[in-house]
């Protein structure tokens, strides 16, 4: 089912960003009188309880050890600890990716980020991608809306990277999933925070109270939400922006915490300790609108984490945290909430869960059905309820990207055992978690058949969700190019020369030298076949007197049109560039300083492999060692360079290029191949 975007006459849809106070307006956080609608109360009598109401608190960056109900004995969340001692608190619950906007992803379609196409954070209107969730891939309107839901989004959605235009019209926006509602969702990229009014990334979103701080008003949008529609089953996200950096607490609890014993050391952080003690309040405020509305009881709320905490010490003891797929990275705090339906009051559940399992919840208490293959989540009701044992084999995550020190992974668990693969290498970690949930011995070695079994599961499902164009091998890309000699190329000077370089073809060697900085493209005859290719060169000799010493592989149309694969021999640097009219365009990059010293392509037999799949590009080296194809990074061109225009591919050609000052370079083959 593909949704449409909103009629702006549907009166029960909103403005992404209004301004007008709807009825039932929340003053001052914790402060309410609410009236529940006769037909909500006919609702709760016997042989009248309707489908569960479903309100899910994400908050952001939450770190494993940050709420009191998890052991935290500095920061200070009654609310949330409340509904922990009276519902259900997950203790083995994980975020279906290391950041937000894949876990988000996976919480809406109920499906591993890797196969709605998003496995990283979503960039600003800079970047060179142009990234969202399509709304050919079914959200939770899809699948509660026929049931009679209304569903709600209230605060960050971040899964679309377009910035401009008319929010309903914009790719992948809330409402073309079919939201009802999206009430303070960011109109502007969100960068790093800004939670008292005026917002910068919601600039026409007018205050409701002077000097507002955004998590009390995502809290009262929240109670005016529940209030409209407590007469009817709904599902609304509230989608925090809180506590992702920049840290900003109020000031009056930041005093309070700064006063509090042991707040200058480690992992204690006042900022952060207020800006949860402001979400808590949130989540207080939100429970007593329930109640005073009569609807607690047919309300399943669910608070979690989208990923784990970025500050290491806030995940303690789990090993690594945001952007790793170590447990640090993704296992979370989850409480769930459902007054006389979760059994035993503070019940542990220890059984693994996630994210993606929250719409396949949602539709199995909602009394839906998906068709077989809808979804990689499994309803957490039998646990939930405590009537039954939740029926899952394995959890997967992949995560192919460079983020702070990190490197790209990917991870499976499969009851206690969790392996870790290092994308790089194909190296594997394998931990047993019951005995060691911190990750501090891999025991690999000592279980060879699991590591086996588990690598070959991993294996089969990065097959299967398909996210890392394969290396420039033949049988990935069968049809070989038929490249000229150095000396059918042309010869491209590119901004930023300064002197004249010097071209030497040698049969299939070429040395270019300047006496000065000279940066040349050398650009074959040869367009691409396809929308799918592979280009490597082998480098031959650097002369490594200078400091610019570098070489590009890649397809150019013309000096200022290309996309190309970097390598710079004095640090070891890897990167890429794309020039498009002459500008060019990294912004949105990943920061693959990680990668500085690590690759080295000066060795006999070392090999740069640039492929691309339309506008999914990827890096891959051999550096001559055996070893085969190491990957590299992958990166997103969809908004500047896609290959699958024809016309495009029709203008590009294979190239090469050089950059020097002072010296020279010399390149061997340059070969390509499509499929």
């Amino acid at each position: 089912m593909t949704p449409t975007l909103p009629s702006p006459a549907r009166p029960t849809r909103r403005g992404v960003l209004r301004g007008a106070a709807a009825t039932g307006a929340l003053g001052t956080v914790g402060a309410l009188t609410l009236t529940a609608p006769a037909s909500a109360a006919a609702a709760r009598r016997p042989g009248a309880r309707r489908p569960p109401n479903v309100v899910v608190v994400s908050i952001d960056d939450l770190g494993w050890d940050e709420l009191g109900c998890y052991g935290n004995t500095f920061n200070e969340t009654p609310h949330i600890d409340a509904l922990a001692a009276a519902g259900v608190r997950f203790t083995q619950a994980y975020a279906a990716a290391p950041l937000c906007s894949p876990t988000r992803a996976a919480l809406v379609t109920g499906r591993y980020p890797a196969r709605v196409g998003i496995t990283d954070f979503l960039r600003g209107p800079d970047a060179p991608s142009d990234t969202f969730l399509s709304p050919d891939v079914p959200t939770v309107p899809d699948h509660l809306g026929p049931l009679g839901y209304t569903t709600g989004l209230i605060g960050k959605w971040h899964l679309t990277e377009t910035y401009r235009g008319e929010y309903a019209e914009r790719p992948g926006n809330p409402f073309a999933h079919g939201f009802d509602e999206v009430v303070a969702s960011e109109q502007l990229y969100i960068g790093d925070g800004d939670y008292v009014h005026p917002y910068g990334f919601m600039p026409a979103l007018p205050a409701r109270e002077p000097g507002e701080y955004l998590t009390d008003r995502l809290a009262q949008e929240a109670v005016d939400f529940v209030t409209r529609h407590a007469a009817e089953p709904f599902f609304v996200h509230l989608s925090n922006y809180a506590v992702h950096t920049r840290l900003d607490g109020k000031p009056e609890l930041v005093a309070k915490y700064a006063a509090k014993p042991g707040a200058d050391a480690l992992p204690n952080r006042p900022q952060l300790a207020a800006m949860l003690e402001s979400i808590d309040q949130q989540v207080g405020a939100l429970v007593a609108a329930l109640e005073a509305l009569g609807i607690a009881e047919d309300t399943l709320l669910v608070v979690v984490s989208d990923n784990g905490g970025p500050y290491r010490d806030a995940n303690a003891p789990l090993r690594g945290g945001k952007g790793e797929l170590y447990e640090g990275g993704i296992r979370v705090p989850m409480v769930v909430s459902w007054p006389g339906r979760t059994g035993r009051p503070g019940r542990d559940v220890d059984v693994p869960a996630s994210t993606v399992d929250l719409l396949p919840t949602a539709l199995d208490l909602a009394g839906g059905r998906a068709h077989p293959g809808a979804f990689d989540g499994v309803s957490l009701a039998p646990v939930l309820t405590g009537a039954g044992r939740l029926r899952r084999e394995t959890l997967f995550w992949v995560y192919p990207h460079h983020i702070g020190q990190s490197h790209p992974q990917a991870a499976v668990r499969d009851g206690d055992l969790k392996l870790v693969m290092h994308l790089r290498d194909g190296r594997c970690e394998l931990f047993g978690l019951r005995d060691d949930p911190g990750e501090t011995t891999d025991v690999s070695a000592e279980r060879p058949h699991e590591t086996r079994r588990l690598q070959r599961l991993l294996e089969r499902h990065l097959r299967e969700v398909d996210v890392l164009p394969p290396a420039p091998s033949r049988p990935a890309y069968p049809r070989t190019e038929t490249l000229p000699g150095w000396d059918g190329y042309d010869v491209l000077t590119v901004a930023g020369t300064t002197a004249t370089p010097v071209v030497e073809p040698d049969g299939d060697r070429v040395r270019v030298a300047a006496d000065g900085a000279a940066h040349v493209l050398l650009r074959s005859p040869v367009a691409p076949r396809s929308d799918q290719v592979a280009v490597v060169l082998e480098p031959a000799a650097f002369d490594g007197a200078a400091r610019q010493e570098s070489l590009f592989v890649g397809l150019a149309a013309g000096p200022r049109d290309y996309l190309v694969l970097r390598y710079r021999h004095d640090l070891r640097r890897v990167g890429w560039d794309l020039r498009v009219a002459g500008e060019l365009i990294t912004a949105g990059a990943e920061p693959l300083q990680t990668l500085d010293g690590t690759v080295d392509l000066s060795g006999p037999g070392a090999r740069y492999g640039f492929v691309l799949r339309g506008a999914q590009a990827a890096a891959w080296v051999d550096q001559g060692r055996g070893a085969g194809w190491e990957f590299l990074f992958r990166f997103d061109t969809a908004g500047a360079f896609d290959l699958a225009d024809p016309a495009l591919r029709a203008t590009t050609r294979y190239a090469a290029g050089v950059r020097v000052d002072r010296s020279g370079v010399v390149l061997g083959r340059l070969t390509a191949s499509s499929r």
